[in-house]
């Protein structure tokens, strides 16, 4: 069992890409300490934006589409699956309860679905800053950096909530050539 990753798998790394290609800074395997003590790790978080996002395997959290039960330790892998779908919704139920929004999404989701429902997940969302009014007395860098939920714009305004429903990318520089004419 020490070949099963908790993290990296390669549809998390393929929707990441994708989040960070479009422009989208968030946090990866970021452990959120919620109110009575329970502690969830989502795949991808948007903390800003508070959106967990999941990339659940097929195997180990029962896709009723693509599951399958093992047959050799019935005894052991019954159990074990079935507490693996029950930890997920008191997960989710214990975000939601903290004011996040939760997306499940599937390893056998294509990942064009998986992208536009995240993006649509963080479109729903309230961007802090001064166009919203809760966020109003909070301070400017209480988000960090790292915490940027939107798009990247180096040219735009300084405030992303002035932009937080475009999914534009970032303009880019072209690469630098070593021809002095070019």
């Amino acid at each position: 069992m020490r070949a099963n990753r908790r993290t990296d798998t390669k549809p998390e790394l393929a929707l990441r890409r994708a989040l960070h290609r479009l422009g989208y800074r968030y946090r990866k395997d970021h452990r959120l300490d919620l109110d009575g003590g329970r502690r969830v790790r989502p795949d991808i978080a948007f903390t800003a934006r508070k959106v967990a996002v999941f990339v659940d395997g097929c195997f180990w959290h029962a896709c009723p589409e693509h599951g399958s039960k093992p047959r050799a330790n019935e005894w052991y892998w019954g159990p074990k699956l079935i507490k693996n779908v029950e930890r997920d919704r008191i997960n989710d139920a214990a975000l939601i309860l903290a004011g996040w929004t939760v997306v499940r999404l599937w390893e056998h989701v294509p990942l064009d679905e998986a992208v536009s429902t995240v993006v649509t997940a963080l479109g729903t969302t309230i961007a802090p800053g001064p166009a919203n009014p809760a966020d109003a007395a909070r301070p400017a860098d209480a988000a960090g950096p790292a915490d940027a939920a939107g798009p990247a714009n180096p040219v735009g305004p300084a405030n992303p909530a002035d932009h937080a429903d475009t999914v534009e990318p970032p303009k880019r520089n072209p690469p630098a050539t070593d021809d002095p004419l070019g």
